[in-house]
C-alpha cells in the first residue's frame, strides 16, 4: 500500500523579531529561501498482517449473519408462489364455495365449466390454462344409509371406478411412454382410508 506525504511550511509564519518565542520547529522555517520548493513523496507502507482487510471483514460478517439467520421452509401447495420468507400467508389463492351440502376451496384462477360430465353433476371447475386439470361435484341418490353399506373402500371404489377413465383404444401401441405395451391411460389407487367425523364415516 503506498501513502502520499506532503509538507507545507509558510514563511510568513515567523519572523525575525518573535524566533525566539517560537519552538524550534517553527524557527527553521525563517531559514528557508523564498524560492525553495515544498517537496512530496510517496512511499510504500509495510503491509501488517495483522490488519484484516475490509472486504475479507464484510464477507465475514455477511456470512456469520446467513448461518444465525432462522431458516423456514418455503412451503407452497400446486399452483402458489413459494412462501420464501416461511411467514404465515392469509391469501391462499383458494375460493370458498359453499354448495348445496358440501363445501370445498376452489383454486382461484379456475374458472367454473357447463360441461357435463358425469350424471349427477351439479358443480364443475376447471383450469383456465389446462382443461385436463379440473373437479367436478356429483350428486347421486342412494338408498344406502352409511357409506359403509357400500363395503370397504375398494369395494366402493370398485362401483365408480368410471370417474378415473375407462380405456377406449383397444389398438397395438407402445407411444406413451410408461405404460405397459398397447395402454394409452392408466389410473391406480395408491392408498386409501376411512375415517369418522362428527359421527359420520367417510372413505378417503
Amino acid at each position: 500500500m503506498a501513502s502520499a506525504a506532503c509538507f507545507l511550511h509558510h514563511h510568513a509564519l515567523t519572523t525575525n523579531g518573535r524566533s525566539s518565542s517560537l519552538s524550534p520547529s517553527l524557527r527553521q522555517v525563517s531559514n528557508m529561501k523564498p524560492n525553495q520548493q515544498v517537496v512530496c513523496k510517496a512511499q510504500k507502507q509495510e503491509d501488517d498482517g495483522s490488519l484484516v482487510p475490509r472486504r475479507l471483514a464484510l464477507t465475514v460478517l455477511i456470512g456469520a449473519a446467513a448461518v444465525g439467520s432462522k431458516v423456514s421452509p418455503a412451503d407452497a401447495a400446486y399452483g402458489e408462489a413459494a412462501n420464501v420468507f416461511g411467514k404465515p400467508k392469509t391469501d391462499t389463492e383458494f375460493m370458498p364455495y359453499n354448495g348445496d351440502g358440501f363445501k370445498l376451496s376452489i383454486p382461484s384462477k379456475w374458472n367454473p365449466s357447463k360441461e357435463v360430465e358425469f350424471p349427477g353433476q351439479v358443480l364443475r371447475y376447471e383450469d383456465n390454462f389446462d382443461t385436463t386439470s379440473n373437479l367436478s361435484v356429483m350428486i347421486t341418490p342412494t338408498d344406502k344409509k352409511s357409506i359403509t353399506d357400500y363395503g370397504s373402500p375398494e369395494e366402493f371404489l370398485s362401483s365408480v371406478d368410471y370417474l378415473l377413465g375407462k380405456q377406449a383404444y383397444f389398438g397395438k401401441t407402445d407411444s406413451e411412454g410408461g405404460f405397459d405395451s398397447g395402454a394409452v391411460a392408466t389410473a391406480n389407487i395408491l392408498e386409501s382410508s376411512s375415517s369418522s367425523v362428527g359421527g359420520k364415516p367417510y372413505y378417503f
